[in-house]
């Protein structure tokens, strides 16, 4: 288990992770897809956010649930809370995931280039 050190562009947010990274996240969603994040999800226990959460923005959309976080100063979203399923999900078996799901691209040290890229349809859900 390697330990990286995150951030924004502007260094106003900090965090590091607890992580072997062996993927990232790419979602065709039409919040993601303009945003162009790379993520990869960590358990709860694994992500340390050294940055006061009141100092973050938050973007929140449909449920309520999710909730992106970013930097007011230089609008970088270095992590998010994902969503809870869908009644649909749900029904089809799928559990919440209470864990944060971290862009890599704001992880010092790791190319988002070495792993394989796993697509999501969240334009479907």
């Amino acid at each position: 288990m390697k330990t990286y050190q995150g951030s924004c562009h502007c260094k106003a947010v900090r965090f590091e992770i607890d992580a072997d990274i062996d993927h990232v996240r790419a979602c065709d969603c039409s919040v993601c897809r303009r945003r162009g994040a790379l993520i990869f999800r960590v358990a709860p226990e694994a992500f340390r956010l050294l940055t006061p959460l009141e100092n973050l923005s938050v973007y929140r959309w449909g449920s309520m649930t999710g909730a992106d976080y970013f930097c007011p100063a230089c609008g970088i979203l270095p992590f998010r809370k994902p969503s809870h399923p869908t009644a649909a999900e749900a029904a089809a078996g799928m559990q919440p995931f209470p864990g944060w799901a971290v862009n890599t691209r704001c992880l010092d040290g790791f190319d988002p280039d070495s792993v394989p890229v796993v697509k999501i349809h969240g334009s479907r859900l």
